[in-house]
């Protein structure tokens, strides 16, 4: 069976689905009847959906869920999606991120979201009916922002800021969900070290450290550290442990004003040697062009 990828790519190059806005982190869907014809897709990037009206029924990795009007999905990149079953009259809104542009939005507040979607595998949420207008409003601004003077030199960033305001009040309302929700399942102990893992990797200042140091603060072996992250995410422990060190740098070198030396210093590299090197291999560029992107 063919299995359809949802990237940022194949959304921004299909003349069938109808994008709204997309830049390289993060594309919005105003309308995604084209997916009722896949049978299987592989969701390459987080995804936000707001079912706005019909609904929809698939299987996500495996746990089949339902996604009615005034519903919302989250899902989480790398996700597996099976036999979708599509109301005649379905339709939503979506909104996917690459993993990068969500950290960033998110920076600390990141751990809110893996708990929601990796732990606790909160995908579905119905708004009640403060947050539909809230929601409602919000859209329309971000609307306004697509088709009005596209030539402003700061629309991305104008787009990306109400964005990052929009996740953070979901995730700010999720975590009030969480807090309140006394109905969650019992946690495996397999689930419990992976959320003591990235509860470990978010309060850690420097996360620049190997798979064996955050196993020997967990007191379990390295192995079956990957074996748990892999299982709960579908990725490994070094996966997660460089996503987190790419953010932290992107930020030090965009967000403030520090020295590489003092950025060094703070996210626990050796030397400027060491750092530029890393920098190097994982963005394709310096430390001093990365801040000058």
């Amino acid at each position: 069976m063919k299995q359809e990828e949802i990237s940022l790519q194949t959304l921004t190059d299909n003349e069938d689905i109808q994008v709204g806005y997309s830049d390289n982190d993060i594309v919005i869907v105003d309308s995604i009847q084209k997916f009722a014809e896949i049978n299987t897709a592989h969701v390459a990037m987080n995804a936000i959906v707001i079912c706005t009206q019909g609904k929809v029924q698939g299987t996500l990795n495996g746990r089949v869920i339902e996604l009615h009007k005034n519903q919302v999905a989250i899902v989480p990149q790398n996700v597996i999606v099976t036999d979708p079953m599509i109301s005649p009259d379905f339709d939503l809104k979506a909104m996917f991120f690459t993993n990068r542009i969500l950290q960033s939005f998110l920076r600390e507040k990141m751990n809110v979201w893996n708990d929601l979607v990796y732990v606790r595998r909160m995908h579905v949420i119905t708004l009640d009916d403060d947050d539909l207008q809230f929601y409602t409003h919000f859209y329309e601004m971000l609307s306004l922002c697509f088709v009005q003077n596209t030539a402003h030199p700061f629309r991305t960033a104008v787009i990306q800021s109400l964005l990052r305001g929009g996740v953070l009040g979901l995730c700010g309302a999720l975590k009030q969900r969480m807090l309140t929700d006394d109905t969650s399942p019992n946690v495996s102990t397999a689930n419990s070290h992976f959320q003591h893992f990235l509860d470990l990797l978010h309060s850690e200042e420097v996360k620049h450290r190997t798979v064996e140091w955050y196993a020997g603060k967990l007191c379990i072996s390295p192995k079956y550290l990957s074996a748990i992250c892999k299982k709960h995410s579908g990725k490994t422990a070094n996966e997660w442990i460089t996503e987190h060190v790419l953010e932290d740098i992107r930020y030090y070198l965009k967000q403030t004003d520090y020295s590489i030396k003092q950025i060094c210093d703070v996210l626990g590299f050796p030397n400027t040697s060491f750092f530029s090197k890393y920098v190097k291999e994982h963005f394709g560029m310096t430390p001093v062009q990365v801040r000058q992107q």
